[in-house]
């Protein structure tokens, strides 16, 4: 078995590496060559965790395994991340279990990938400005991620920390942006081409009133039943996609409005692998607000790590163990 560590995984998957594998595995979803398991996601009843576990396979290329981790909110005072994850990747052939892969990096990577994908495919050509709901860990692979699929000048955001807000407004000035931090939600939301919100909330942060026609919204935040970041009438009111339409309208922002009976999955016009196989249409009109429903599948974890590990071998790189 093959052991790729934390460091080494960020040696071996940039963002646009990300970008390119993720854009390739949303593609093989919607021609039937890939799929998802489906997801075991629970509350742990120790230390307040969610602990979680996503499994798939994409026989395009191939490869088979599972994600496994979650959220620990008490880790940061022990000098550690929030989220913790691995994952364990099994030969296609034979079933054997092939590598393990440090998955934290990775999942922020992928993470900001698959919403840089959406934004390449649903945003304007000619959006230059990003409004980002919630500068936490997250934050950074969102902007690394969409500055490699449009040309960002400026950057509005907003926090309820004061301290992500600095620290994410260094990484902005490193970037050379025009950083506009610390405004409220809804001048976040009229100044933005390019929406993406990236929180743990649990109730609605953006009121359809505040976004303007033309805006792009990647909702990357909810992930388990009862998280929510937007009004559900903005939900209604937008053009939707999905990387899974199964998981967005039980667990991602799309459960609000489905549960309410707002909208149906008649109402989504397709997945995000569906517009890039050109199965289905992708942005209409200059005006009509699109938005993502970014849910995380395994698929993304899968084919990151599967990337991380071919190049480990490729450069001799990484622990071999017997197992």
């Amino acid at each position: 078995m093959l052991i790729i560590s934390e460091a080494l995984a960020r040696e071996l998957v940039t963002a646009e590496d990300a970008i390119d594998a993720v854009e390739q595995s949303f593609a093989a979803m919607a021609r039937g060559m890939a799929r998802n398991y489906p997801v075991v996601r629970e509350v742990v009843g120790h230390a307040d965790a969610v602990f979680g576990v996503k499994t798939g396979a994409d026989i395009s290329l191939p490869f088979l395994g599972l994600k496994a981790g979650g959220y620990w909110p008490h880790n940061l005072p022990r000098g550690l991340t929030n989220h913790q994850s691995s994952t364990l990747l099994f030969d296609p052939d034979t079933g054997r279990a092939s590598a393990l892969v440090s998955a934290n990096y990775l999942t922020g990577v992928r993470t900001g990938a698959a919403s840089a994908i959406a934004t390449k495919h649903l945003s304007r050509r000619g959006s230059t400005c990003l409004g980002i709901i919630g500068t936490g860990a997250q934050s950074a692979y969102q902007l690394r991620a969409t500055m490699a699929v449009r040309d960002i000048r400026t950057v509005y955001a907003w926090d309820p920390s004061a301290g992500n807000l600095d620290k994410f407004g260094k990484l902005v000035a490193e970037l050379g942006l025009d950083y506009r931090p610390g405004n409220s939600r809804e001048a976040v939301a009229a100044n933005a081409d390019i929406l993406i919100t990236v929180t743990p909330s649990s109730k609605p942060l953006l009121e359809k009133a505040w976004i303007r026609a033309g805006t792009h919204i990647s909702a990357m935040g909810a992930d388990t039943r009862g998280k929510q970041e937007l009004d559900p009438h903005l939900v209604a009111g937008a053009a939707l996609f999905v990387d899974e339409a199964a998981q967005s309208v039980s667990i991602g922002e799309l459960q609000h409005a489905f549960g309410l009976g707002l909208i149906g999955e008649k109402d989504i016009r397709g997945s995000i692998g569906e517009v890039i196989a050109g199965m289905a249409d992708g942005r209409q009109t200059d005006d009509e607000i699109t938005l993502f429903d970014g849910t995380g599948v395994a698929l993304q974890d899968l084919v990151v790590a599967d990337l991380a590990v071919k190049r480990a071998r490729e450069k001799g790189l990484g622990v071999n163990v017997d197992y």
